[in-house]
């Protein structure tokens, strides 16, 4: 299926979608300043963003899989976003392996809008009952399809056979930071007709998150991500301020880009960011390797006393579909012989 590309001045108006309160917390450890994020969704609360997302960046409840949690509780989390966001709405990340359908539930009921659950798409077909559950349960769920790019584009729909059509869209996933432009018009091109909403959530690693975005809306997309100052996990995400300026350039100011640069550059003052290995997550969007997989493959390139680039690229040759933790032990004992 070949991707179109129609300008921006001549698509359906795209929504962003802030994602700083949740893809941002992977650049602070999950711990964020209570005050910073009261004032920040009260501030964003008063721009045109209609979307925003709150919580831990792996998903509600992620430490019930033994991950860190978030210092900002859900009841706290709850509490913060029912007082200061009363004009947009606000959602959280889920993952069926540790996100219950009773919490979503009690999240709906403190006045949670939407949910996005994310998934490989070939492990959608074990996950139906959830994601049909959850329609149940809340009026707006998006399937995030994460690493979507380990899937070719013609393969994704047979994938996504069965997936309740009371899903409210569905979104292409760059999780390596590795698609080009034609990639991602390649992506949504192939999904759009089937689904109401057609979303978009790109990653920096190789400096492509905006473009990318913007390629994503003149392919169909009617949803994209942004982060302020593009803080987020790696490499960071598309900078909502950004993406509200490229978008005025052409349909007008409908996001307030002055307002959204002034909010980036307090989030750029205010969050201690966690500092990156910039070479690995080059390596990672030009391999295809999830960052979460970074300390591994230092931990065994020492040990084995190879280059993180060689080992990274012999369990990319290894893998049979997205890299995984067992593609990179294999690789290091390979390389160790």
């Amino acid at each position: 299926m070949s991707a179109t590309h129609t300008p921006l001045s001549e698509r359906p108006k795209a929504e962003i979608l802030d994602a700083t309160l949740r893809d941002g917390s992977y650049a602070v450890d999950f711990q964020l300043d209570e005050k910073f994020v009261t004032e920040l969704l009260s501030r964003l609360d008063d721009t045109p963003i209609q979307k925003i997302e709150i919580g831990h960046g792996i998903g509600f409840e992620a430490e019930r899989a033994g991950i860190k949690p978030c210092n900002i509780d859900l009841e706290r989390w709850c509490e913060i976003a029912g007082t200061e966001v009363t004009k947009s709405s606000w959602g959280m990340f889920a993952q069926p392996e540790f996100s219950r359908l009773s919490t979503l539930e009690k999240l709906v009921g403190r006045g949670m809008s939407f949910v996005r659950i994310g998934m490989e798409a070939e492990r959608v077909r074990e996950h139906l009952d959830y994601i049909r559950r959850a329609t149940e349960i809340c009026g707006e769920v998006y399937l995030n399809l994460m690493k979507t790019s380990a899937t070719p584009a013609g393969d994704l729909l047979p994938l996504l056979d069965g997936v309740t059509t009371d899903i409210a869209g569905l979104y292409v996933v760059d999780s390596y930071g590795s698609m080009l432009p034609d990639d991602v018009r390649g992506y949504v091109t192939a999904v759009k007709d089937a689904f109401p909403v057609v979303g978009f959530h790109g990653h920096d690693n190789l400096g492509l998150a905006n473009v990318n975005s913007i390629a994503a809306i003149e392919a169909g997309a009617t949803i994209v991500d942004g982060c302020l100052n593009g803080i987020g996990r790696g490499s960071g995400n598309a900078e909502t301020e950004s993406l509200a300026g490229i978008i005025s350039r052409t349909e007008g100011d409908r996001f307030d880009y002055k307002e959204l640069a002034r909010l980036a550059e307090f989030c750029r003052s205010s969050m201690q960011v966690i500092p990156e290995d910039r070479n690995l997550h080059v390596l990672g969007g030009v391999i295809g390797i999830h960052s979460g997989y970074f300390p591994l493959i230092e931990e065994l390139s020492a040990e084995v006393g190879v280059d993180t680039a060689r080992l990274m690229q012999t369990a990319a040759d290894l893998a049979e579909h997205s890299v995984g933790k067992d593609d990179i032990r294999a690789a290091a004992r390979q390389l160790a012989r």
